[in-house]
């Protein structure tokens, strides 16, 4: 070969691994432009994603069940909570935790960062709302506060056995199911009714839990008075182990209402005649049902009741009750609580003809007033 065409050749790889070079320069710069450039967007995302957010005050936030990320994110947007929906999802996936958003409302605090609100959207507690069942509620009666509470979901369509919900206040967070603050009052009632009937006081004239919730139903409808609780169960407790008629007004009223509301008026003599199931003055021992939902406390007197003697009791006047040993005791106790009643009427009455009284006066003195205004005006004597 020709010492011309071994340069031509030569020269020809020069260019060809130049070439090479050229290109592999172009790449690496390149590739280190774009590490540049993602670099100051991820520090630029990165800046935004933990900096104040837009919004100045407080702000309630709903996640609704089922919702994803992207959803979120563009409510978020909507609400101005955040002020990139695209920064928020990158912020969520870099971290992980798109799949950990739990639904519920989320109180945002004023200029919440975006790490803040995905942190209290995964992290944080859920706005409670609470509905609360008083002692001595009907299931019908607890079921209807149910059903009118706010931000529960779903209906309860059947009524639970009477004597099986525990009254307390119940939390939820919106978009609970109604039905699922029933099951939590049952699962609490069953574990409360086993507790206390393992503390119950020897020789009771009680068979079962079940009738232990029995009595303290009527316990928690004869009184409310947490003092006197332990009294009242006493009573009852002598009556049935002396064999005595239990005679409780509210266990009539229940065999009438079916617990459906107040009966919203006195009973009846033919009520009282009448044998019922309920009619514990015409029937031994217990009602086949609770007549109600007792409470924590009236359960915990039936289980262990006054160490008293007493037979009777009466209202006393004061909202409470008169104890009484014997009939003859009780008849002077049912005397004065009726004077009482007597008193309090005629007071009515007195108040009440006070008040028709002033309200006659008042309309002779408007009557009095439009008849001078009249007068006046035809005599021309409204100078001022």
């Amino acid at each position: 070969m020709s010492a011309k065409r071994r340069q031509k050749k030569l020269r020809k790889k020069r260019r060809s691994r130049n070439g090479f070079l050229e290109i592999v320069n172009a790449l690496l710069t390149l590739v280190v432009l774009g590490l540049l450039v993602a670099g100051g967007i991820l520090f630029f995302a990165t800046q935004r994603y933990y900096a104040d957010g837009p919004m100045n005050e407080d702000t309630v936030f709903l996640v609704e069940k089922g919702i994803g990320l992207g959803a979120v994110a563009n409510r978020l947007e909507a609400a101005n909570l955040i002020s990139d929906r695209w920064i928020f999802q990158f912020g969520a996936m870099l971290q992980r935790k798109q799949a950990s958003i739990r639904a519920g409302e989320y109180m945002i605090a004023a200029r919440s960062s975006m790490a803040d609100i995905m942190r209290e959207i995964t992290e944080g507690k859920a706005i409670s709302y609470s509905v609360t069942i008083p002692e001595g509620l009907t299931s019908w009666e607890a079921v209807q506060r149910i059903n009118a509470a706010p931000n529960l979901v779903g209906e309860i369509t059947e009524i639970p056995p009477e004597g099986s919900l525990l009254p307390d206040t119940y939390s939820y967070e919106r978009g609970s199911e109604r039905q699922a603050i029933i099951d939590r009052m049952q699962a609490a009632f069953e574990a409360k009714v086993d507790e206390i009937w393992a503390t119950r006081a020897p020789d009771l004239p009680l068979e079962s839990p079940r009738e232990m919730v029995i009595l303290a139903s009527i316990v928690e409808k004869e009184t409310g008075i947490g003092s006197e609780r332990a009294g009242v169960a006493a009573v009852f407790i002598n009556r049935l182990n002396i064999g005595m008629r239990l005679q409780s007004d509210p266990t009539i009223i229940y065999g009438i209402t079916n617990g459906r509301g107040p009966l919203g008026r006195g009973l009846r003599r033919s009520e009282i005649d009448e044998k019922t199931p309920y009619n514990t003055y015409q029937i031994d021992g217990l009602p086949p049902t609770p007549i109600t939902n007792p409470g924590v406390a009236a359960m915990q007197a039936v289980v262990n009741p006054a160490d008293i003697e007493a037979l009777f009791f009466v209202a006393d006047g004061s909202g409470g009750h008169a104890f009484a040993n014997t009939y003859a005791e009780h008849q002077r106790n049912v005397a004065r609580w009726r004077a009482i009643e007597r008193e309090r009427a005629a007071a009515a009455a007195e108040a009440a003809k006070a008040e028709e009284l002033a309200r006659d006066e008042a309309e002779a003195e408007a009557a009095r007033d439009a008849l001078q205004e009249e007068q006046a005006e035809s005599a021309g004597a409204n100078g001022q």
